[in-house]
């Protein structure tokens, strides 16, 4: 018999001075350039990152030296209303399309120019119970500095 287990999900929640739309966008079309370049899955520098806006569309980063590095699919595209991608990065934050947690980011408005983004970083389960505690604490403590770039870029 097998041991069955569960992993809480991350949520993160934050309210920008942007319109809905421009939040989205902001997020997505916009990811290069709030995307903190040392974040990266490879040894190359990043050159760009790259969000392909439809169902089966990747996240994906160019480095310098030409090569890809995919981080997710995309599961959901409502814009301005949420999308989903999965997070194809093992325990050892290495590309790994095997494994994969998820994604949720909706958002919210609020008001006509402010909006509540929500976070929901899930499905850990797929990483083994070691690995998915691992990379469940990695991200809790990861995604509010990465989010606080991002409101920076929507609000500028």
């Amino acid at each position: 018999m097998t041991k069955s287990f569960s992993i809480a999900p991350v949520r993160k929640t934050l309210t920008v001075n942007a319109a809905q739309a421009h939040a989205f966008d902001v997020f997505t079309k916009g990811i290069d350039r709030w995307w903190p370049p040392e974040h990266r899955l490879a040894e190359s520098p990043v050159k760009q990152q790259v969000i392909e806006p439809h169902v089966g569309g990747r996240w994906y980063t160019i480095h310098q030296d030409g090569s890809e590095t995919l981080t997710g699919i995309m599961l959901a595209w409502e814009p301005p209303d949420r999308f989903v991608f999965s997070w194809n990065i093992n325990a050892q934050w290495k590309p790994d399309t095997t494994v994969g947690s998820e994604v949720e980011v909706r958002f919210i408005a609020e008001s006509p120019s402010v909006t509540r983004v929500e976070l929901e970083h899930r499905k850990f389960e797929s990483l083994g119970e070691e690995g998915g505690t691992r990379m469940r604490n990695g991200v809790d403590g990861g995604w509010p500095g990465i989010l606080d770039l991002f409101k920076k870029e929507a609000e500028a």
